[in-house]
């Protein structure tokens, strides 16, 4: 791995010496003689420094790594007081023989201190030459700039060597203010090693309980008391809906890192992680723009995966949410809640999924949107999500797993279904208002008949 610099960056740094050597002589009248010779006795640095030296030389990776670490005025100042020693690892040292983990360690910008203590350590604020190296099977310590001490001794074969290091070019470079020795390899002080050490064993622990305890004020969404000790991997104590920034949009604070008091993960990396990985494999970029530009999701979920908590994302690809309407976007926090139901706060891979469909049939999968499941079941040797013309096949699978958070493609934007009253309950019907028709007795009836058999009239409204 490279630590590209801007050639600019060499450019302005030699003028900047340039300007400090040019400046002072012409400012001094013609007939002072009273400033020393020496750079280091005039505390100015010239163009003859062995700072700029260093910028020259063939030592880039270690030039690199100075501006990087904003030593320069540091060292400026140590020239300008001392004559200094460099012990410069060769680029072969820096660029494929150290640890990638570690070199990514160092380039961390959280991590700014430990890579300036490890270059310090490579600076001695007096000029040790090769003539002045200890004889054979001697040894001396010398003081860093770091305050950390380095052993430098000879062997009877002829060797130098400065700790583990063996001195390869002694005398590669040197200037009226400081000498530098090439060595094979980096040198590292126990300290930075330590700080490694412990940050990757951090990255390394399961899922911790955050600080809390189980129970929640239901007016706050948090934690009422200080949780008792957990086991390392043990569960987060705190459901997920309640983890969840309140409010119908994802608060925007930051997702911490995992160097806080209680936590492990950095899930605000792993969600960059998974959302490039979305990007570069192609297909996802609505589902990418949506998590960080439209909505806080993103910040959200990360915070979520620092705290231990796992994810599984179903990410609709471009072509399903192309065709999402401005109706169905446009309601305030419509984006979140069309995403939350895309988000199921379990850790599921396709091959987990599809097993558990073909064993029990359906699997209904929590989502993020209360209280809606999303309802899974297996078609075609696949999972399928949601139901009829509102579902979408599994048909990306894995595209990101680590597991916390996994993410699987589909080819639809999923709704909840629609509740609705039940239709099968009967409705009561009101009876409708009818005329009574005066009800004939039997005996009524037929005296009535008689009467008109006879052709006689009768006065008995009952009979008309």
């Amino acid at each position: 791995m490279d630590f590209p610099i801007p050639g600019a960056s060499k450019l302005l740094f030699k003028v900047f010496f340039m300007v400090f050597a040019i400046v002072p002589a012409v400012a001094l009248p013609e007939n002072s003689t009273s400033r020393s010779s020496s750079p280091a006795m005039s505390g100015q640095i010239n163009s003859n420094s062995i700072l700029v030296a260093l910028l020259d030389s063939h030592y880039t990776e270690l030039a690199e790594l100075v501006e990087k670490a904003m030593l320069l005025q540091t060292l400026e100042d140590a020239v300008g007081n001392h004559n200094i020693t460099i012990f410069a690892p060769k680029n072969e040292a820096l660029e494929r023989d150290l640890d990638p983990e570690f070199k990514r360690f160092l380039l961390e910008p959280g991590n700014l201190k430990s890579l300036q203590t490890l270059l310090m350590f490579h600076v001695i604020p007096t000029r040790i030459g090769s003539n002045d190296w200890p004889g054979h099977s001697k040894s001396a310590r010398q003081s860093t700039l770091s305050k950390h001490v380095l052993h430098l001794a000879g062997h009877q074969s002829g060797v130098k060597t400065v700790d583990l290091a063996n001195v390869i070019h002694p005398d590669a470079i040197t200037r009226p203010d400081g000498v530098i020795h090439g060595i094979e390899r980096l040198l590292i002080p126990q300290s930075v090693q330590d700080d490694f050490n412990r940050r990757r064993n951090l990255q390394d622990i399961t899922a911790v309980k955050p600080e809390g305890a189980p129970e929640v004020d239901p007016r706050t969404h948090r934690l009422k008391k200080p949780a008792p000790p957990a086991e390392p991997g043990s569960p987060p104590a705190l459901p997920v809906y309640d983890a969840l920034a309140p409010g119908p949009s994802l608060a925007p604070a930051p997702a911490p890192g995992p160097g806080g008091a209680h936590r492990h993960f950095n899930g605000e990396r792993q969600v960059k992680d998974f959302i490039q990985t979305l990007v570069h494999y192609g297909g996802y970029n609505e589902m990418a723009d949506i998590l960080v530009n439209l909505t806080s999701l993103a910040t959200e979920m990360g915070r979520l995966v620092s705290e231990g908590y796992v994810l599984t994302v179903l990410a609709p690809n471009d072509e399903a949410m192309a065709k999402l309407t401005t109706d169905q976007l446009s309601e305030p926090g419509a984006p979140e809640q069309i995403m939350y139901y895309h988000l199921i706060p379990e850790y599921q891979t396709e091959e987990s999924m599809y097993n558990a469909v073909r064993r029990f049939g359906k699997v209904r999968y929590d989502t993020l949107r209360l209280p809606h499941k999303v309802v899974a079941q297996e078609a075609d040797g696949s999972v399928k999500f949601g139901h009829g013309d509102g579902s979408a096949y599994l048909f990306d699978p894995d595209i990101y797993t680590d597991g916390r958070i996994s993410v699987q493609g589909i080819d639809g934007v999923l709704f909840p279904p629609e509740e609705t009253e039940a239709t099968n309950a009967p409705k009561a019907v009101q009876p409708t208002k009818v005329a009574a028709k005066t009800r004939r007795g039997k005996l009524l009836e037929v005296t009535c008949r008689m009467l008109r058999t006879f052709g006689q009239d009768t006065s008995f409204t009952a009979c008309h």
